[in-house]
């Protein structure tokens, strides 16, 4: 969808534009099913990216404790405890600029990869830039799913991360594509972003080739010590208007409600599952924030009548539309 399209439907009365965005969720989606994901930092903090929102940065005074990368045994014991928690995808996060082949650091990852992947569930990592042969790699050893989100538009991307840029995001995510793995690709909201900002960020998105097979919406958790430390709350409304935007820009994509849920009431989090939300990350902790606890969640799933989703270990990357370019790329000229 383009911007003008998006800002139109952004624009409609709540209800209506909601109303629609069900009607796509339940054609796309006709069982309904919540997807349970489980996410683990497994390096944790010292990162020489200068992303405004992060406590992971080196660049910034917090009180996150650095952590090297854990071993084997350690994120088998997490994936197998997410497992029987009932959690079908087990997300990896590192705290890392980007992975180079060869490294010691990225065969370790890529045992990890593999290890993870014989218990059945889905496998997703991100670990910042990743080059073609990086992609094809972690694709052979069970990657399932490659995370790399754009956090906001190319025009406000430069006042939140400057140690690098927007084409160096949409390039790694190409190479996953190539690779053949799929895409787990979506923003921030309130990182000092404006409602265009918003939607242009799902302009680009919704313009990939293959569309993103989920799309993460983030609300941020301040954290002291960041250059956002001090920035306000997200409007419930306005995730719930991003959460439908997003399942109509991109109606075959998991809409992921992601960071800042310890945040939401119960009855805005059903409003954001019936405007096309339907996954979740399941367990304590988001890499270094709070998440809702895993017996709370399913207290509300079951509140709502909502069944959880089973793995799919073998998922398919989405197929590319030839009648649309193959690269991911932003619909203003030169900005990519």
């Amino acid at each position: 969808m383009n911007l003008a399209e998006l800002q139109e439907l952004h624009s409609l009365p709540f209800f209506d534009l909601i109303s629609r965005a069900r009607a796509v969720h339940e054609a796309n989606f006709p069982a309904g099913k919540i997807q349970l994901c489980t996410l683990l930092s497994i390096k944790t903090g010292g990162c020489s990216e200068d992303c405004a929102y992060c406590t992971q940065s080196a660049r910034y005074e917090t009180d996150l404790e650095n952590q090297r990368l854990l071993s084997k045994e350690t994120v088998m014991a997490s994936a197998r405890a997410a497992r029987a928690n009932g959690s079908t995808r087990f997300c990896m996060g590192a705290a890392w600029r980007g992975v180079r082949g060869g490294t010691e650091r990225f065969n370790q990852v890529v045992e990890i990869v593999k290890e993870v992947s014989s218990l059945g569930m889905e496998v997703c990592v991100t670990l910042g830039e990743l080059g073609p042969n990086e992609a094809v790699t972690l694709k052979e050893a069970g990657v399932t799913a490659y995370n790399h989100n754009l956090d906001t538009s190319p025009e406000h991307y430069p006042n939140i991360v400057t140690s690098h840029t927007y084409e160096d995001r949409l390039r790694t995510i190409r190479n996953v594509q190539d690779a053949g793995m799929s895409v787990c690709c979506g923003g921030i909201l309130g990182i000092s972003e404006t409602i265009t900002d918003r939607l242009r960020m799902l302009e680009v998105i919704s313009s990939f080739n293959p569309q993103p097979e989920s799309v993460p919406i983030n609300s941020l958790m301040p954290m002291p010590g960041t250059p956002l430390a001090n920035n306000p709350q997200v409007d419930p409304f306005d995730l719930v208007r991003m959460i439908a935007c997003a399942r109509i820009a991109v109606p075959g994509a998991k809409v992921r409600l992601s960071a800042g849920r310890t945040r939401l009431s119960d009855e805005t989090q059903a409003l954001c599952f019936f405007a096309g939300a339907n996954s979740i990350f399941y367990g304590d902790k988001l890499l270094t924030a709070e998440n809702p606890e895993a017996g709370k969640d399913r207290e509300l799933l079951a509140k709502l009548g909502l069944e959880t989703l089973e793995p799919n270990p073998s998922l398919a990357a989405p197929e590319t539309d030839h009648a649309l370019p193959a690269s991911p790329c932003c619909s203003t000229a030169g900005c990519c």
